[in-house]
């Protein structure tokens, strides 16, 4: 993909970014008139709570919550029978709500994505050696990736301004880890045995940059989360540019692994020659073409399916296999054998 490329993507991902909230649905007299009338006529007294279903009491639906749902699909039902457009409501499409889930689909595609990372941190812990430099690091990504998925999953059962905090935290901690633990694998600032190094390295050197960049990259997230929580109102414009270019640098630093020596300023290990390429070197760059690709799906924003699947459960359905792929990618690098004099 091109740079322009690139930048166009860039370009309208925050202009969705910047109007997804800003729904016309929940603005409309009719939208509004019909939740003042579904409150006055169900939502007095503590009646309403206890008659809500269990399933709904469990995932914190009150009346008025209630009220909203009905209305919208009410609403959305005559645009259809008219061949009006639908309308979204409070960044939603209306989606059809499952034992109080609001968007199920993208609920089991984050549980979907939640037991890839499970297959891949088995896949590490079974495969990788013990002692080697790197396996703690993508051990705790594939922690952290969990820890994100997790919360996806509740946030898309239930949309409140917690659940989607920790969703937007928990997910920008994985992204950042995993140019956290990029920049540590691809300069060689991981820990080794002094006895095992090859001439020219100095441990302390590295040691001083790796606790350096784990404090950049502390201060980063806590700066971030700071912000968001501090501000009046959630900057989503600004999570999603900090995502966007977080992940950016990630990809990038991994194609430079994948392209050939003379393009690349990257020496793959320390104990091979900067010449040597092995066969798995080309995967990074199609995780990178694979993970764009499913990122642009959130481009084609379109009204769900049957009121259930939409580009954004797409996108967490696209991103399952994908993490599968990096960690046969991970596991691949790690047994290679130019660790062999470089790492422990």
């Amino acid at each position: 993909m091109s740079h322009k490329r690139i930048l166009t993507c860039f370009a309208l991902l925050l202009v969705l970014a910047s109007s997804a909230y800003a729904s016309s649905g929940d603005r409309a007299d009719e939208f509004t008139g019909c939740v003042s009338l579904c409150q006055a006529r169900t939502c007095e007294g503590d009646l309403p709570v206890v008659s809500l279903p269990l399933a709904l009491r469990l995932t914190r639906w009150t009346c008025t919550d209630n009220c909203k749902y009905e209305c919208m699909h009410a609403i959305t039902d005559r645009a259809i029978q008219h061949g009006a457009p639908v309308e979204q409501y409070y960044g939603k499409w209306p989606f059809w709500r499952l034992a109080g889930m609001q968007e199920p689909a993208s609920v089991l595609f984050s549980i979907l994505n939640l037991a890839a990372h499970v297959v891949g941190a088995r896949k590490l812990q079974a495969r990788i050696p013990e002692g080697h430099p790197m396996k703690r690091y993508y051990l705790f990504f594939a922690f952290v990736s969990m820890n994100a998925w997790i919360w996806s999953s509740v946030f898309h059962t239930r949309d409140l301004p917690s659940t989607e905090k920790l969703d937007y935290f928990s997910a920008a901690a994985a992204i950042l880890y995993a140019l956290y633990y990029t920049v540590i694998r691809l300069f060689h600032l991981y820990p080794v045995d002094q006895h095992r190094l090859t001439a020219g390295h100095r441990p302390s050197s590295k040691s001083t940059v790796l606790v350096a960049w784990t404090v950049i990259c502390a201060c980063a997230f806590l700066s971030h989360i700071s912000y968001l929580t501090l501000l009046p109102r959630f900057d989503y414009t600004y999570n999603m540019i900090f995502n966007l270019v977080v992940g950016l640098a990630h990809n990038l630093l991994w194609i430079c692994y994948s392209l050939p020596p003379r393009l690349s300023a990257i020496r793959r290990y320390l104990g091979r020659p900067r010449s040597y390429r092995p066969a798995h070197a080309a995967k990074p760059a199609i995780f990178a073409l694979l993970t764009t690709a499913a990122t642009a799906l959130e481009l084609f924003d379109f009204p769900p399916w049957g009121r259930i699947i939409d580009a954004h459960s797409l996108w967490h359905l696209a991103t399952a296999p994908i993490a599968i792929f990096w960690y046969d990618f991970l596991v691949q690098d790690a047994c290679d054998e130019g660790w062999r004099f470089s790492k422990m």
